[in-house]
């Protein structure tokens, strides 16, 4: 049988060919290419949020895997739970797995091992400590919502040397890997300038309060979000996304994705630049609160500069030798001299770790062997303390920055902006 490791390396052989070819390559590897062996016991999981991603992603790539179980699933909207129960149990020929309304009950269940958290952004801190305290592992959609509660949620499961991973593929995708990788052996020379280019979304309009769907228990969806009136679409990902309560726009959605390329690149997946400026526009009277239209400028210790706009999924390394980059998400390899992409590096002395299989697979080997996931708090907390970076620049309007050791800017109100409150009235609603 070959052996996980044995697998990559092929992957990355026969994907890279496919990248060159047609720029496409696969987003699920089946265990069995992985050469996954399962245990006598299963990982049992509990899947909290099973909206578009959570169900088309998430609990989908789980139900693909021998060595893992699925048998819980928990929304506030209750056709979703019996869809993806229903889901579940087709995939398993059987009854066993149960709807859940309130996820609290759901951390009560001693025969969950882990729980999968693929909620609205501003629930995923809150819950994944929640999981935490009941002592389950984690597996949780990115972003953070604010800076401080990222830094929280790093030195909660750093205390108990607990497992938490981030739903984030990039690391695992070719496209990206083979990119960061010719950077960072120098493929293109120094590196100078980073272009992302990010999806700009919708404008939404503003909407008048209705009754709450009799299927939907609206007061856990808000959760530790300042409360506000329903409206018809607040609940569409496509509209939350939009609103600073809940999340952060496209800058903290894609951007978690391309700029993650971006810093692993630069050798900065574990750090975040030093100043940022930047230029955002909300438009009047509408329910966006985040900026609709936007333009960042980044500066790291090294002085490599990333520059960030809405202008459409791309991203571009320029360097003293030459460029390499892609448009479009998973788009076309392109560079300056294509042959840097036909080099293979040594991996010994390459400058990158090898590539590792999609983020669930890679979670559930880490669960067996001990070692970390590809994405750790940490990980999920300095990228998105870079796009945090941005936000609070655009909000302020000017020039700021920033300490990654200490987390700190050297501005008074930039400081007041890393943290947010978070409401606790949803800790006394009853149960559902």
């Amino acid at each position: 049988m070959k052996t996980p490791l044995a697998s990559r390396r092929s992957f990355l052989k026969s994907g890279l060919a496919g990248v060159l070819a047609a720029g496409v390559a696969p987003q699920f590897i089946p265990a069995r290419l992985l050469g996954a062996q399962a245990p006598s016991k299963k990982v049992t999981l509990g899947c909290i949020g099973v909206g578009a991603h959570g169900f088309g992603v998430n609990l989908k790539s789980f139900l693909q895997e021998d060595d893992c179980q699925v048998v819980a699933v928990c929304d506030v909207w209750g056709k979703r739970r019996t869809v993806a129960r229903q889901e579940v149990d087709q995939k398993y020929g059987t009854k066993g797995c149960t709807e859940i309304a309130d996820f609290r009950t759901l951390l009560e269940r001693p025969d969950i091992d882990v729980v999968v958290i693929s909620t609205p952004d501003h629930w995923h801190v809150t819950m994944a400590l929640a999981a935490l305290r009941a002592g389950k592992k984690v597996f949780c959609e990115k972003p953070t919502l604010t800076i401080a509660e990222g830094r929280e949620l790093v030195d909660a499961f750093a205390r108990q040397n607990a497992m938490f991973a981030t739903g984030l593929e990039d690391r695992s995708v070719i496209q990206y890997y083979k990119m960061a990788e010719v950077v960072r052996n120098g493929g293109i020379g120094q590196l100078q300038r980073i272009k992302v280019g990010l999806p700009t979304k919708p404008v939404v309009p503003l909407e008048q309060p209705v009754p709450v769907p009799s299927d939907l228990n609206y007061e856990m969806w808000l959760g530790p979000a300042p409360h506000r009136p329903y409206t018809p679409t607040l609940t569409d990902a496509q509209v939350w996304r939009q609103i600073r309560d809940f999340s952060g726009g496209s800058l903290t959605d894609w951007g978690a994705h391309l700029v993650d390329t971006a810093q692993v690149a630069n050798f900065a997946e574990n750090s975040s630049p030093v100043a940022v400026t930047g230029k955002g526009i909300i438009p009047p009277n509408v329910m966006n609160t985040v900026p609709h239209t936007y333009n960042i400028t980044y500066t790291y210790a090294n002085g490599v500069v990333l520059e960030v706009a809405n202008d459409g999924p791309s991203i571009r390394f320029e360097g003293t030798k030459g460029w390499v980059g892609n448009k479009g998400w998973l788009g076309r390899l392109e560079a300056s001299d294509m042959e840097v992409f036909r080099k293979t590096y040594d991996p010994a002395t390459s400058k990158i770790w090898r590539m590792r299989p999609r983020e669930h697979r890679d979670f559930l080997n880490c669960l067996k062997d001990g070692q970390p996931p590809m994405y750790t708090a940490e990980a999920l907390h300095r990228l998105s303390t870079t796009l945090h970076l941005g936000s609070i620049a655009m909000e302020l309007d000017r020039p700021l920055k920033w300490d990654p050791k200490t987390e700190q800017f050297d501005d008074a109100g930039a400081n007041a902006l890393r943290s947010r409150p978070r409401r606790d009235d949803w800790k006394k609603l009853p149960r559902a």
